[in-house]
């Protein structure tokens, strides 16, 4: 299983838009559309979970594509680094 993040998506795009864009070259088995805690609105990228053969075909197609005019980003999702020696912040 591999994740794989999807950025510059045009703020229309919904779950189902991404998912019906990238069940072309496989499997998706979740998405995660990232969306503004405030507002609820689409902040733009998303993450995507498809077998490990299936995401790289999706990688080498989809990054470039064009989705309502804008051209996506797409690449192997990295990990998120946490900061080393930062206790919880205090304000």
């Amino acid at each position: 299983m591999r994740k794989i993040y999807v950025g510059n998506l045009p703020f229309s795009a919904d779950e189902l838009s991404v998912r019906m864009l990238f069940a072309q070259h496989g499997t998706v088995n979740s998405i995660a559309l990232v969306t503004d805690r405030d507002t609820g609105h689409s902040r733009g990228y998303a993450f995507i979970e498809m077998p490990d053969n299936d995401a790289e075909l999706a990688i080498k197609k989809l990054n470039g594509h064009s989705m309502d005019g804008r051209p996506l980003s797409v690449s192997e999702a990295r990990e998120k680094q946490r900061e080393i020696g930062r206790g919880p912040r205090r304000w």
